[in-house]
């Protein structure tokens, strides 16, 4: 369990615990290899070129050196400032979002034509700002990339919109064969570190999609901020109820000092476990490893 004062000491303005906090030293099945493609320079380029955001440069992704190589990517929609400020997540908070690019939906359609991609992951920054929460920019891309791309299947990993129906229906009724949300963590962590998010409403969005729109439904959590076992087989137990198909669960890694610190390195024996349990639920699809994500090897689990 964490030390719950030294937590809201680091995450509510005593500057000298964080000053003196580090990092934790990552264990050794946490150790990456890095080897360079040709593949890696030409989708960077390709991405740079359109002038697009993925989210594996904004959230700071331990897979993007291996992603990249094999030609794929995780494309972010709307910019890469999130209104929202979870304190797991890299990607920026700061500043006030750009107004959306009524060109990126087609820039989007062709960098994945240009990258040959049989399956695409879109995701996008949290824009509750925005009077239709991005849902229409949402709509737009995943048009224009089936125009473009018309044998291409499509995975959408989407925020909750702040639960509005009018905007959940707007990208459910374009039917991509995959709706992804995350539910991120244990209800009991929310409060520390998904404060504006709400456990039940994220449950909802997944339960529409799949019992309204009949669409194929995943979900994904980190583990290793505090949660128990018992707390994690819960999650599984709710998303299980609510008909998700797939399911991703990973390490949690500190994108930074000023982040929520981790509590522990979930060991590869507890992944499997993790996974078994998963299975034995009813979910079709379970990932379960240390540096698993949302859309890490998506292509192959659609």
């Amino acid at each position: 369990m964490f030390r719950q004062g030294l937590l809201y000491s680091v995450l509510y303005g005593n500057s000298q615990s964080v000053a003196s906090m580090r990092i934790q030293r990552k264990p050794d099945w946490l150790k990456l290899r890095l080897s360079g493609t040709a593949h890696f320079a030409s989708t960077k380029k390709l991405i740079a070129g359109y002038g697009l955001n993925t989210v594996c440069r904004s959230a700071q992704c331990p897979n993007l050196h291996e992603c990249w190589s094999s030609g794929t990517a995780t494309f972010l929609l709307l910019g890469d400032t999130c209104t929202r400020s979870c304190r797991f997540c890299a990607v920026t908070s700061a500043g006030f979002p750009p107004a959306p690019d009524p060109g990126e939906p087609q820039k989007i359609a062709e960098a994945v034509r240009k990258m040959k991609l049989s399956h695409v992951v879109l995701t996008s920054v949290t824009r509750d700002d925005l009077a239709d929460g991005g849902s229409g920019a949402w709509a737009a891309t995943i048009g224009a990339v089936r125009v473009e791309n018309p044998e291409v299947t499509i995975e959408c990993l989407i925020p909750d919109f702040e639960g509005r129906y009018s905007a959940l229906r707007k990208v459910m009724s374009t039917r991509p064969e995959l709706l992804n949300h995350n539910i991120e963590t244990v209800p009991a962590l929310y409060s520390l570190v998904r404060p504006q998010a709400d456990y039940a409403r994220s449950l909802e969005v997944l339960r529409m999609a799949k019992h309204e729109y009949g669409l194929g439904t995943k979900s994904g959590l980190m583990v290793g901020m505090g949660e128990t076992e018992r707390q994690v087989q819960e999650v599984l137990d709710d998303l299980s109820a609510v008909g998700c198909d797939h399911v991703t669960i990973g390490q949690y890694l500190q994108p930074s000092l000023q982040h929520f610190p981790v509590q522990s390195y979930v060991t590869p024996g507890a992944f499997d476990d993790y996974r078994r349990y998963a299975l034995a639920s009813g979910f079709a699809r379970v990932q379960s490893g240390p540096y698993v994500r949302s859309s890490y090897y998506a292509a192959e689990n659609v």
